[in-house]
């Protein structure tokens, strides 16, 4: 059984730092691409980072790009994300996904697997 749980989120003030993480199960961690989707109350969904599996290559939302780093830890079946100089447009729920194929293609907003999400809140 494929299982993802996220934690990490919380209240932050603009300009501070979180990190999130995604613990996963259930399935051989270098065949599947991991990342994160977020939405934001009244908003779309959307993705904001995926690091692939095998060649760890990752990939950002552009608002994110300088601010958000994703990382892989083959030895923990874990992905973070780290977060900085975040900002109040940054409030979301977060949610940590996971797809069958270990190439991420870009920014995804959809997953084969959905873990429960995280609340971010970030004050101004």
């Amino acid at each position: 059984e494929v299982q993802l749980q996220a934690s990490g989120g919380g209240l932050v003030q603009a300009g501070g730092s979180l990190r999130l993480s995604c613990e996963v199960s259930g399935f051989n961690f270098d065949d599947y691409a991991i990342g994160w989707v977020r939405q934001a109350p009244g908003k779309e969904r959307e993705g904001v980072s995926c690091a692939s599996g095998r060649d760890g290559t990752t990939y950002y939302k552009d608002s994110v790009k300088g601010r958000f780093t994703i990382s892989r830890d083959k030895t923990k079946n874990t992905v973070y994300l780290q977060m900085n100089s975040l900002k109040p447009e940054d409030t979301a729920i977060y949610y940590c996904g996971a797809e069958a194929d270990p190439l991420c293609l870009g920014t995804r907003y959809r997953y084969d697997y959905l873990g429960q999400g995280t609340l971010v809140t970030v004050s101004s």
